[in-house]
Parts: C-alpha cells; structure tokens; sequence
C-alpha cells in the first residue's frame, strides 16, 4: 500500500488484492470496447484493472495530494482528472465520452446516494453502474417491497433499471480497515423502461409517498402540494390505507399516473 495521509473527511478505504480488483471489473462486464468513468482513483489499484480491460478510462479523484503518484502509474488509456465530481456539471462529464459509458466506483457512505441519483436523473449516455458501497446501502438498493430496506432509492433504482448484488467484501480487504463490510451492486440502466413518465416529478412523488414511513399513503399523500384532494380521491381505499413500502414499482407508475395523467 503506498504511504498515504488516509483522510477521513473523504471516506477513503483502499483496496490492493488483486483478485478482488479483477473481479470487481468482471462484474461490471467490462471488454476492450468499453469507455469507463471511474469514481474515486484512490491509490490507483482499481484504476489499473480497469485500464486492462476497457478501451478508455477517465478517472475522477478528489484528493490531490494523489496526484503524482497516480501520474506515475503511466496508464496510457487513462485521463486522471482531480476534482470533485460533484461539483462538475453531468454534461461537461459526458462530453469526454464518444458515445455510451460505464461506471465503477467505490463510494463512501456519505456520497453514495447523491452520485447515483446525480447519474440516473441527468445522464443520457451511461449504460451501467458498478459500485462498491457499504453493504446495509446495497441491501437498499436492491430490496423489494415488503421488505424492511425498501424506500425511495429502491424505488428509483428499479424505475431506472434493474439492480443485483454481485458480490459481498468483508471488512478486512480495506485499508485502512472500516466498520462496515462491503457490496457490489450493478446496476443496468434501461431508459426504456418508463420512458413517458417524467423522472424527476415521478421522483418527488415517491419521496411525498416515503415521507413518513409509519403512516399510510393517504397521510402522506394529503401532505403533498403537488396533489389536490380531488386527485386523492381517484385512489381506492384499499390502496390508501396501505403504506408505500407494501407497493411495487408497478403499483406506484399506476398510481402516479391515475394522478397526474
């Protein structure tokens, strides 16, 4: 492991063994036609894997003092670019892109949920994420109504595609070592799925659906500004008196649009 100023502020949590690098890149499906924007460089581990397999890579890192160690690398297919991604505009992050792209990354809690959501709501080029995230947010990810985990970001997630864990990554094959194993979630994106509804209106009724849990649509949806109480009431009782995390994907589109169209 190179020596490093390991900095909590961004999460960082390395990993060096190679065959979970390389299956990592396996489980993103990446080949020598592929374009991969990485997310978070770190010590540069991952960033050479995928250099292997893809046909291009541009790889976003925060921290700057990781500079001229991973321009020593001499990754001939790699653009490294050191800024926040976050802060950089989706278009301007897809202009370096021909054509369609993959991500992989392995993300820090507190960014995890802002990235996805960033990428499925603006991108019109991304085919496919591939991210490492704590193993309690892939679980999340990919739960299915009924379930204890389901929420918004389930929601979303399958309204955008279609979610599966690829792999669980104990504690231990970090440095340095963190609190919490670890998963790979890929997600695949199909644009047209719902491709009439209009994402992010369909966004802020899932989150007015989610936004008390312990209540039922009805109280939920009574406190909505973007519904009246006429549209409400297009709503069967019986689906009222539900809470949203007994609803599928299905259910809310149905419901959405018995509302709004």
């Amino acid at each position: 492991m190179i020596n490093h100023n390991f900095k909590k502020k961004f999460g960082q949590n390395f990993i060096s063994d190679k065959n979970l690098l390389q299956a990592i890149v396996s489980d993103a499906n990446i080949s020598g036609s592929d374009d991969v924007l990485e997310i978070g460089a770190g010590a540069g581990t991952l960033t050479e894997e995928i250099s292997k397999k893809a046909r291009k890579v541009v790889s976003y890192e925060i921290d700057k003092d990781l500079t001229q160690h991973l321009i020593e690398l001499n990754l001939k297919n790699v653009q490294f670019i050191f800024e926040d991604i976050m802060n950089e505009k989706i278009e301007n992050i897809e202009n370096k892109f021909n054509d369609k792209y993959k991500i992989i990354a392995n993300l820090p809690y507190y960014i995890t949920t802002p990235i996805i959501f960033k990428f499925l709501n603006n991108s019109t080029k991304l085919q496919s994420l591939t991210i490492m995230v704590q193993k309690e947010v892939a679980e999340r990810i990919v739960a299915k109504e009924g379930k204890k985990d389901y929420g918004v970001l389930s929601v979303m997630i399958e309204f955008f595609g279609k979610a599966e864990i690829t792999r669980i990554v104990g504690r231990k094959m970090f440095f340095p070592e963190p609190n919490v194993d670890s998963a790979v979630v890929r997600i695949d994106i199909n644009r047209d799925k719902y491709k009439n509804i209009d994402k992010l209106k369909f966004y802020n009724f899932i989150q007015a659906c989610f936004s008390m849990r312990r209540k039922t649509l009805k109280n939920n949806l009574q406190h909505c500004d973007m519904i009246s109480k006429s549209k409400i009431e297009l709503i069967p009782q019986n689906i009222l008196d539900l809470r949203a995390e007994m609803l599928s994907i299905d259910d809310f589109v149905t419901l959405y649009l018995k509302i709004f169209e």
